[in-house]
């Protein structure tokens, strides 16, 4: 991943991007209200196996889920023809999460929205979509913390996890769903 400071994305923006100067506006205004994302300029390899360099935005997006701020970690990609088609977005957990599948969120982490489904290029942008995914992961999360290390995709690199060292992680990692202690709390009790 390259991560490309936004005074160079000008120069580096491929040339296949059919409208640089709104490209690089959507961007700039991202970067000014959302200090945890970064441009990035990568190879993307769509569904159909054909890879394009494309720029993207990631890093997090602060949410607010029953009066906590989480970082939501997520990749939002441009294809060429942005601002005329919607981005495609992923949430990218970390090793330690998982992915919660909803309507809004497919198994593999795609960012499945109706303001993306209906984008109009007129009426839609790239702050826009970011205030809409922190609504609506502010309701339902899209990632939560492995509560078991055969949850965890990179499972050979953790040690067993005890409740007590999840209630831990729970409360330094930025990233967990606090749905854990609605589910664990009676199980706490009766542990002690």
């Amino acid at each position: 991943m390259t991560v490309t400071p936004v005074r160079d994305l000008k120069k580096i923006l491929p040339r296949t991007y059919n409208h640089r100067r709104e490209v690089l506006s959507g961007i700039s205004t991202v970067l000014s209200q959302h200090q945890y994302l970064q441009p990035v300029l990568e190879r993307f390899v769509f569904n159909d196996g054909t890879a394009r360099t494309l720029v993207g935005l990631t890093g997090t997006i602060k949410v607010f889920y029953e009066g906590k701020r989480y970082n939501i970690p997520v990749s939002l990609w441009l294809k060429e023809s942005y601002p005329r088609t919607a981005p495609i977005c992923y949430v990218k957990p970390t090793p330690e999460m998982v992915i919660v599948t909803s309507r809004h969120v497919s198994s593999d982490g795609e960012i499945l929205m109706p303001y993306l489904d209906e984008w109009r290029h007129t009426q839609c942008d790239l702050h826009s979509l970011i205030q809409v995914m922190k609504a609506v992961f502010s309701e339902v999360p899209p990632l939560r913390m492995c509560l078991y290390p055969e949850e965890c995709e990179y499972s050979f690199l953790f040690i067993p996890i005890t409740l007590h060292m999840c209630r831990a992680a729970s409360l330094l990692n930025p990233f967990v769903c606090p749905n854990f202690f609605k589910a664990t709390d009676k199980q706490a009790v009766d542990l002690v």
